[in-house]
């Protein structure tokens, strides 16, 4: 029960890192030229819808019977894996 506890902590943590970098990037976005801004915009849509996602896996885990966390925790890693993956590839693309 503590592995659950403490797991949900360190996801609830990267929720909220990926707010100030969705944050960021929004202030990219107010600064940049019109066709820079209007890409940047594309990509923080994208990385929401992404992170919405994680966050029904979130729910989910919050939610889940002992019998049925570690399938919604594999589910919960495949959707965290990809946002990291592309919050990483939005920073390094607008950081140049």
């Amino acid at each position: 029960m503590e592995e659950k506890k403490s797991y949900l902590q360190k996801l609830a943590a990267q929720l909220q890192d990926w707010d100030v970098e969705l944050d960021q990037l929004k202030a990219r976005a107010d600064q940049a030229k019109a066709g820079a801004k209007a890409e940047i915009e594309e990509q923080i849509t994208e990385l929401r819808a992404k992170k919405d996602a994680a966050m029904v896996k979130f729910n989910q885990l919050q939610d889940a019977s002992d019998e049925a966390w570690d399938d919604i925790k594999a589910g919960a890693e495949k959707s965290w894996t990809e946002l990291k993956g592309a919050f990483k590839s939005a920073f390094s693309k607008f950081n140049k």
